[in-house]
């Protein structure tokens, strides 16, 4: 393989074109799979951007680009996915019927290990080193938003529909019908609003707050301002009586929309105003040709309800022969099987889950306490 490896300023015009062309014509090669934003040169630049040690290998045959990997790396030579832990799907973008050698491919870009937790399906040079897969729910858009609703409704026997959209009325009667969505929000004032509901989420439910570190704010904002033909960061927003009462900032390429940071105002928790934003995100999404909406890998009893069917994502280390490997893989593999061992076993998810409830109460009892005392 001809690999040249590129800091995200390198990256020639026409590389990014080629590269989104792949993107582009995922579909119609039968691996639509690549066409999620998260796999666009936009992402990886943004993140390399706020964060250091991204870097984008290029495989070119006969001078042409057939294939990008873009990738983190530490001085030691320990590699992760670009936004690992934040970014819900990770790979190569690649021509259709190209093929490569994982470790050769860790060799030229100067990698001990490379370690992933959303790897795309299809990609066998890294499936090879997957340690498990997990479903990632997806909402099917193709043909249209009524045979969405028509593939839910023969799924969960109409109830789920019915009851989501008479709360949408109650809605409309509380806030004397002043209810409306707007897909494509453009006012950063919102997009903050949305991060605060996102980590009051966080801290309420004992999750670790992403919002707390100012690179992702960073990162969020720089992609809401990122918009083309074929990528956009998306911010869509249910108004209820003049104000927002749930938002959604996602990541669009030109047929995926990514389900990101989800969030609304608890005190208009009573008419779920997240599933009908989710609702009203599928009829404006197909509406403007997108084919479905990851809703992203866990499972959530939202995502149970809303989903058509789910794809599959994996998660695991590429290694070379090399104590760097070796210790990383060792760090690393205990945290990760304990992690899934509780989050795939009901009987452990559940106590674990009601635990760090009690402890995000706590925490955001002593908060505000803090602030009074401060105050």
């Amino acid at each position: 393989m001809d690999i040249t490896v590129y800091r995200p300023g390198e990256l020639t015009a026409a590389d990014r074109a080629a590269w989104t062309a792949l993107q582009s014509k995922a579909h119609l090669h039968g691996m639509p799979e690549l066409a999620n934003p998260f796999l666009s040169p936009e992402f990886a630049l943004a993140v390399g951007a706020c964060r250091r040690g991204v870097r984008i290998a290029v495989v070119r045959e006969e001078g042409e680009p057939v294939a990008f990997f873009p990738f983190q790396r530490t001085a030691t030579g320990v590699g992760r996915a670009v936004g690992l832990g934040l970014s819900d799907c990770q790979g190569m973008v690649h021509r259709p019927g190209f093929t490569w050698d994982a470790r050769e491919l860790l060799r030229a870009c100067g990698l001990a290990v490379w370690e992933f937790d959303h790897l795309v399906e299809g990609q066998a040079a890294f499936e090879a080193h997957a340690g498990g897969s997990f479903p990632s729910p997806v909402m099917d858009l193709e043909e249209g938003y009524e045979a969405y609703l028509g593939l839910v409704r023969a799924r969960a026997g109409g109830k789920f529909v019915r009851s989501t959209l008479a709360k949408e009325r109650r809605l409309r009667r509380a806030t004397d019908g002043e209810v409306r969505f707007e897909y494509d929000e453009r006012d950063p004032e919102v997009l903050r609003t949305l991060m605060d509901w996102k980590s009051a989420q966080y801290r309420r439910t004992g999750r670790s707050d992403r919002f707390a570190r100012p690179w992702i704010t960073r990162l969020v904002h720089r992609l809401f301002h990122t918009r083309s033909a074929s990528f956009a960061g998306v911010l869509s927003v249910l108004y209820a009586d003049g104000k927002p009462v749930a938002a959604h900032f996602g990541l669009r390429s030109e047929r995926v929309l990514t389900c990101w940071f989800p969030a609304y105002d608890p005190a208009y928790g009573r008419f779920s105003p997240g599933l009908l934003l989710h609702l009203h995100m599928a009829e404006a999404a197909a509406a403007d040709g997108i084919a479905h909406l990851d809703l992203g890998r866990g499972q959530k009893q939202y995502k149970d309800s809303l989903k058509t069917r789910e794809i599959s994502v994996s998660e695991g280390w590429v290694t070379r022969r090399h104590p760097v490997a070796l210790g990383h893989r060792a760090h690393r593999a205990p945290v990760r099987a304990l992690r899934n061992t509780v989050v795939t076993r009901p009987e452990l998810f559940a106590p674990a889950d009601r635990l760090l409830k009690r402890i995000g109460r706590v925490r955001s009892r002593g908060q505000v306490t803090d602030t009074t005392t401060k105050t």
